[in-house]
C-alpha cells in the first residue's frame, strides 16, 4: 500500500458522558482521532428491522498502524462523509506486521452521501 492510497479522511468517535452547563451530566460522541485512510466498499443490502426495510452499506477503511489507532475499539464508530458508520471490526491486515489496520463499519444506506472537503 502506497501512502496516497490513504486518500479519505475520517474521524474516529467514542461515546462518552460529559457535564454541560447546568452541571448536568451529557451523553455524546467525542471526537477521538481524525485519520487518513483507505475505504473499500464490501457489500450493500437490506435489512429489516421492527418491521420497516432499510438499506445498508459495509465498508472497509483501513488506517496507518500507530498507539492511538490500536486502542480503538469495536464500540467506537467513523464518522466519514457526513454519516455514523458503525465499527463491526478491527484487524491488523496482512500488509507487514503492525502497519495498517482494517476497521470493518456500516452505516445507513438510506440517506444517501453527504460529500464533505475533507
Amino acid at each position: 500500500m502506497q501512502a496516497g492510497d490513504l486518500d479519505r479522511r475520517i474521524v474516529v468517535q467514542r461515546f462518552t458522558t460529559t457535564t454541560n452547563e447546568f452541571n448536568e451530566n451529557t451523553e455524546i460522541w467525542a471526537d477521538l482521532q481524525k485519520v487518513w485512510a483507505r475505504r473499500r466498499d464490501v457489500s450493500d443490502g437490506e435489512k429489516e428491522a421492527a418491521g420497516q426495510v432499510g438499506s445498508v452499506l459495509v465498508s472497509r477503511f483501513v488506517v496507518r498502524s500507530s498507539i492511538a489507532s490500536r486502542n480503538f475499539r469495536a464500540t467506537d464508530r467513523i464518522f466519514y462523509d457526513g454519516a455514523p458508520w458503525n465499527i463491526q471490526g478491527i484487524k491488523e491486515t496482512n500488509e507487514g506486521r503492525n502497519r495498517f489496520l482494517e476497521i470493518t463499519a456500516a452505516r445507513d444506506a438510506d440517506h444517501g452521501e453527504v460529500h464533505s472537503q475533507d
